[in-house]
């Protein structure tokens, strides 16, 4: 299982990559891996301030619906357009193409609070 060691984590399985005030959100390889096969995924909250926990979107695969979790708090300023067309990009590149939102962090305190890669690890085994 991949889980790139250069990404924050929690644990609702999402990943975070922080550049500057700006983090890019995705879910992590053993998200994707339990979810099975991703068919849809909504995600109408763009432009929207939202705190952390609560619910950005929705991700649909064929065994589940589960809900997308805000990992910190901030402004989503841009949603991957490319879930649209292809939702399954979530299985195949959780890591890259399969981001799902950027959040301009309002909480950068929240930032602490994040899994390393090494306690994400330990949260698997």
């Amino acid at each position: 299982m991949n889980v790139p060691d250069n990404l924050k984590y929690t644990k609702e399985h999402e990943w975070i990559l922080i550049e500057g005030d700006i983090a890019k959100v995705g879910v992590t390889d053993f998200a994707q891996g339990e979810l099975g096969d991703v068919v849809f995924v909504e995600i109408e909250t763009e432009g929207e301030t939202l705190a952390f926990g609560e619910t950005f979107g929705t991700i649909e695969a064929v065994k589940t619906v589960s809900d997308l979790f805000m990992p910190l708090s901030g402004e989503i300023t841009e949603v991957n357009s490319l879930l649209e067309d292809t939702p399954d990009i979530v299985n195949s590149d959780p890591f890259g193409d399969g981001w799902m939102i950027k959040i301009k962090i309002s909480e950068v305190g929240e930032i602490d609070d994040l899994l390393s890669a090494e306690d994400y690890k330990a949260l698997l085994s």
